[in-house]
């Protein structure tokens, strides 16, 4: 969707662009969505471009004809399906899509966990009666952006959505796309009724082909792959000779698409364009957010339990990152010889006498010990070498000695001394310790670019 409003990145510069950001300002709908609290930048991402990107399952404007010839069925009130976060870097010359499942399971800030496309439905219905209209969808939208502010780290610039109607017929004016579907595909619920291979889908069947879930391998998995797949070849088909060369075909896209369109007040829809119009197909990647795997809630209903804070922050942080160019990776720390290394043992297996055992262990092997102690709680599992920032190379001739320990720079280390924390784990100097038992798996899908056009479910 965003990608026909985006036309204009083809001549963002010249005269003619400008003129389709005119035309797409005028025609655009507006609503209040960007909250003044909750929305924080702590994945310290600064001066990118965040666009949240809401499919909407509203059928509120359609007609019953149209509910028909949808195959939409009644209307499904106002959970938004489809969440893509657009992350744009601040040099303007890439762009990633990162999707959310529907069912991610979330804390929606001051109303706890829930499914994340609850979160608009919930910030609609909980103003007062009386409401208007405006006022509801503007509460709708602010309270989603916090809740992926808070699952994602970043702050969300802007906001667009797009509901049945408005996809509808965005892909119809678009000419259609070109997707390529592993098998054929039939279902009754969404109406898709596809043939396997290369193919041109538009209006309808373009609704049921990103609606699917029912009868898919992976279910909204699947489907998420599909809206991906959808966008990829509109962008595709934006770059190519047709519109490139076809003046009224940029204007009409881009009316069709400001027309379906409900944006932030702020968002610049030429400035956008201006700021992406270095990227091309294989800079744009596709990609969903870490999840671990489904679980059920405690109402008995299926949900996606999300990767950890910090797993999915880093996630985030890495949107923005440059590729180390060759010969950038830090070299490793140089280890020294054990008579030049004095260690501190803190005993936190809970096994008395460790800490006495492992000293004289180390001094057999020519360290130094300055102490022996227990450590703060007695119930690690990990044995851990902490040292001062400085002091890399003396930790790792105390971890060489302890194969599997796991290291780390301590706030609390005294620079010139290696902590060594005893675990459950600790088997002896010279030996490794236990390994770890596997953590639960952070999952996720394989990253497409736009330019992949490789057959999907």
């Amino acid at each position: 969707m965003v990608a026909a409003v985006l036309a204009v990145v083809i001549l963002a510069a010249s005269g003619w662009g400008w003129y389709l950001g005119q035309v797409a300002d005028a025609s655009v709908n507006r609503t209040d969505a960007i909250p003044s609290d909750g929305n924080s930048d702590s994945a310290d991402v600064h001066e990118a471009m965040n666009l949240l990107l809401v499919g909407s399952d509203s059928r509120s404007r359609l007609t019953p004809e149209q509910l028909g010839q949808l195959t939409a069925g009644e209307d499904a009130g106002l959970n938004t399906d489809t969440m893509i976060l657009v992350h744009v870097p601040a040099d303007g010359s890439k762009a990633s899509f990162v999707s959310f499942p529907r069912d991610s399971y979330v804390q929606i800030p001051g109303h706890g966990w829930d499914k994340l496309n609850a979160a608009y439905a919930v910030g609609y219905y909980g103003l007062p009666d009386g409401t208007d209209e405006a006022a509801r969808q503007a509460a709708g939208a602010q309270l989603l952006i916090q809740t992926v502010s808070g699952v994602s780290g970043l702050q969300i610039d802007h906001y667009a959505e797009v509901d049945l109607l408005g996809f509808f017929q965005l892909s119809s004016v678009i000419g259609g796309v070109e997707v390529n579907l592993c098998t054929p595909v039939r279902d009754s619920y969404s109406g898709v009724n596809l043939p396997a291979g290369v193919q041109t889908i538009s209006g309808e069947q373009a609704l049921a082909f990103v609606r699917q879930r029912h009868g898919l391998p992976r279910g909204d998995f699947d489907r998420i792959v599909r809206q991906q797949t959808f966008i990829a070849g509109m962008i595709r088909k934006m770059l190519s000779d047709n519109v490139l060369l076809d003046l009224g075909k940029q204007r009409q896209l881009v009316e069709a698409a400001a027309g379906s369109l409900t944006v932030d007040e702020s968002l610049d829809l030429f400035g956008l364009a201006t700021q992406l119009q270095s990227v091309t197909a294989g800079s744009i990647q596709f990609q969903t957010v870490p999840y671990v795997g489904d679980d059920r809630d405690d109402q008995g209903r299926s949900i996606i339990r999300l990767a950890d804070e910090d797993t999915l922050q880093d996630f985030f942080v890495q949107l923005s990152a440059e590729p180390a160019a060759p010969g950038d990776e830090p070299a490793a720390p140089q280890p020294v010889a054990p008579s030049a290394v004095t260690v501190s043992v803190l005993n936190g297996s809970g096994v008395p006498g460790l800490a006495a055992d492992a000293a004289a262990e180390l001094t057999a092997g020519g360290f130094v010990v300055g102490s022996t102690g227990n450590a703060d709680s007695a119930d690690h599992d990990r044995t851990v070498v902490r040292y001062a920032s400085g002091d890399e190379g003396l930790a790792a001739t105390v971890a060489a000695a302890i194969p599997g320990a796991v290291t780390e720079v301590g706030e609390d280390a005294v620079s010139g001394t290696v902590q060594l924390v005893l675990g459950a784990d600790f088997n002896g100097v010279g030996q490794a310790v236990d390994p770890a038992a596997p953590a639960a798996p952070v999952e996720g899908e394989d990253a497409r670019t736009a330019a992949d056009t490789g057959c999907i479910n």
